[in-house]
């Protein structure tokens, strides 16, 4: 595997651009490269380099500048590189997550069936139907951003972004899907809603999601999504039943 580029960040860090189009090969050349760097680390490999983080198409390598130069960094992290194959896509787990997408939580819905032309009982459909598969998580702690949502689903994103968004919103905008883990403001359609909780510090890794990962919705009911609510708030959902094991299986 090969650097695309090689972009420093000031004095403390460089990001490696992989990819040149976000998509599962571009997910599969940061996971295969952020797991190797991150071995490096914890092994020592890489003097000086004391974190990393992957994006889209790039990882991003955090380092102490008073213990390497960028320049020795980088010379090690293209050795590094040289030395990886990239795999045809992300290894993950497969879950399948509730999504309530009554008219209460798709708020966006009635928008988007005058937009596409689709009754909205036909856009949940086809929805559900997706195979997601997380390319990255940011914005905010746990949100993944997801694709592919099919071409006749996309849309941009609203002219107006709203102020406030729900919690646990599940929403879409151009070909990807993103779950809201916090009330934040945004600009994507909101589709449904997902009682389970993405990001929660007491759990051992907090962030329920990671890239390689597939997601499906399960339509669920209203109560029965108010019900898996209270559940996670209590600490008695039970996760693991959500999650089908290995994505490739």
């Amino acid at each position: 595997m090969k650097a695309l580029a090689i972009r420093p960040l000031a004095d403390s860090a460089v990001t490696l651009e992989l990819a040149d189009e976000v998509g599962a090969a571009a997910a599969a050349r940061v996971a295969v490269a952020e797991a190797a760097i991150r071995r490096a680390i914890q092994l020592n490999h890489l003097p000086g380099a004391s974190e990393v983080a992957g994006a889209f198409c790039s990882v991003t390598v955090h380092y102490d500048c008073l213990q390497t130069s960028q320049a020795d960094l980088v010379a090690g992290l293209q050795r590094l590189l040289a030395r990886l194959e990239p795999a045809d896509h992300p290894a993950g787990r497969s879950w399948r997550l509730p999504c309530c997408y009554d008219a209460e939580a798709g708020i966006d819905l009635a928008d988007l069936a005058t937009a596409l032309g689709l009754p909205a009982t036909e856009i949940v459909a086809r929805h559900a139907t997706v195979r997601f598969r997380v390319y990255a998580l940011g914005f905010l702690p746990g949100l993944p951003f997801m694709g592919d949502l099919p071409a006749d689903l996309s849309r941009p994103r609203r002219a107006e972004p709203r102020t406030q968004v729900p919690a646990g919103s599940v929403a879409i905008a151009n070909r990807m899907c993103v779950i809201y883990p916090w009330v934040s403001p945004g600009g994507w359609h909101i589709v449904g809603q997902c009682p389970v909780p993405l990001f929660d510090i007491r759990r051992p890794v907090p962030a329920l999601l990671a890239p390689g990962d597939t997601v499906q919705f399960r339509p669920v009911t209203r109560a029965t999504a108010e019900a898996l609510r209270h559940r996670a708030e209590a600490g008695t959902l039970d996760l693991a039943a959500l999650c089908e094991g290995d994505a490739d299986a």
